[in-house]
């Protein structure tokens, strides 16, 4: 799909419970302080216990050559969350695993004047033993993290590398949830 097949692509607006209100093309959703609207991050550890983290694709508007989550996107028009968490897996990383969900997170991140990010994020974690097929439309670069040094960089000086939504998300699974990537 080409950036403006992209850019026109309908997201699902929801109120603060998650409620379904409307559709809104992605451009618009993005635009100026956003508009709140449902979407999804993943993140996929290896058998090692090691997190994967993407660099965003430079053709992103928002936050590109950014370090994240190991994909993150948004379900479509009518369709499940579940659906859209393993449909955009595949896309992107190119694997098919077990995805347990975790917590839901709202959020507002201004990236310029003219953009940002405001959604209710479903936030999963899962384990993959595949080898991955990158997607290099999305992601500039990869690389596999132990979860504690990852925890040093995200509060230290390199943490302006990261995506606002991660480093949200990555402080409450880092206090909430830390026994399920020990494991």
């Amino acid at each position: 799909m080409n950036a403006t097949a992209l850019d026109s692509e309908l997201l699902i607006l929801v109120d603060e419970a998650d409620r379904e209100i409307g559709l809104m093309s992605k451009a618009d959703c993005h635009r100026g302080a956003g508009v709140l609207h449902r979407a999804f991050s993943l993140l996929i550890f290896n058998e090692a216990g090691e997190l994967l983290l993407q660099q965003r694709s430079a053709a992103k508007r928002l936050w590109p050559l950014y370090w994240s989550n190991s994909c993150c996107s948004h379900p479509r028009s009518h369709e499940t969350i579940e659906k859209a968490i393993h449909r955009r897996l595949y896309e992107e990383l190119g694997v098919r695993c077990p995805l347990q969900f975790l917590f839901k997170f709202r959020y507002q991140a201004q990236f310029d004047a003219s953009g940002a990010e405001r959604e209710l994020c479903s936030v999963y974690i899962g384990t993959c033993a595949e080898p991955l097929r990158i997607n290099p439309h999305e992601i500039s670069d990869w690389r596999w993290i132990a979860p504690q040094q990852l925890q040093e960089q995200m509060t230290g000086p390199d943490s302006a590398r990261f995506t606002p939504w991660f480093k949200l998300e990555w402080e409450q699974i880092w206090r909430d949830h830390r026994e399920l990537i020990a494991a």
